[in-house]
């Protein structure tokens, strides 16, 4: 049986001159083996061999094209606009894969992906034919499908088919999730207009319109007290200081007559500190 060493470490208790203390001891130990994961290590090798398979896809890509579309521009902007003829094929299939538990929306960069790959062997195929070599196009446009065969194959091995009752869960959970993060912005978005909209409503009021400590609507108003009757639109403040001088001193009693005669949003606590303050 194959074994293989790992270190242990572990507290042990140490004594010097009566004194014990806990300190680490190290110890190399023989542990079985685990067996060989071939399944692993072929699946492994398949996605490697898939990644090697597309970057010479692209290489050989952008070398025909870049080479083709040079007998018109500059060289530089040719062999770039070269790379996004493999590039195009690969980002799609980069999003199929992400868009793999949701068949709906990834049919459509798959769709772009075969269409993007057909252009791509075209253009390899037209810089073999321009070049009087088109036995050499047609291969090396095989080299772009070639590629795109073996990573399909790559995803097949590392994709986890889902039955159609598990996909409709998976569908239902989804929209749950992506419904909560698009209210993320959402709200942002909402909660910029209202500030928008309170800062030009405090504008166009007038500074003493409205106090700093204001909250949410409270809907008790009235009072069984006598109120003096309001003469004018009044700040909190001001309603504080008219209903101290009408004789109202309760804090109740003054909450109701300021949220009646100035601000029906008023604090409990602004109100009281500006009975403070009038005291």
């Amino acid at each position: 049986m194959k074994t293989r060493r790992i270190e242990r470490t572990r507290l042990v208790p140490h004594t010097v001159d009566g004194e014990t203390e806990m300190v680490l001891d190290r110890e190399i130990i023989q542990v079985p083996a685990p067996p060989a994961d071939w399944d692993q290590r072929v699946r492994t090798a398949v996605t490697v061999g898939a990644a090697i398979l597309v970057t010479v896809s692209i290489t050989w890509t952008t070398a025909s094209v870049g080479a083709l579309l040079a007998m018109s521009t500059v060289a530089a902007v040719a062999y770039a606009a070269g790379l996004a003829f493999d590039a195009t094929w690969i980002m799609c299939m980069g999003a199929e894969w992400l868009l793999r538990y949701d068949p709906k929306r990834a049919a459509l960069p798959r769709r772009a992906g075969h269409w993007a790959l057909t252009v791509s062997m075209g253009a390899v195929f037209a810089h073999g034919y321009l070049s009087h070599e088109w036995i050499v196009g047609a291969v090396g446009a095989l080299v772009s499908a070639l590629a795109k065969g073996g990573w399909m194959i790559a995803m097949r091995v590392h994709a986890r088919p889902l039955d159609a009752r598990t996909q409709q869960w998976v569908t239902k959970r989804r929209a749950t999730v992506d419904g909560q993060l698009a209210m993320i912005p959402i709200r942002r978005e909402l909660q910029r207009g209202q500030a928008m909209l309170d800062a030009e409503q405090r504008a166009l009021n007038g500074p003493g319109s409205a106090d700093p400590d204001e909250s949410g609507p409270d809907p008790q108003s009235g009072s069984g007290n006598p109120l003096p009757t309001a003469t004018g639109p009044m700040t909190v403040k001001d309603a504080v200081r008219t209903a101290k001088d009408s004789g109202i001193t309760e804090p109740d009693a003054v909450l109701r007559y300021v949220r009646k005669v100035a601000d029906a949003n008023a604090k409990p606590e602004t109100v009281a500190r500006y009975l403070r303050l009038a005291g």
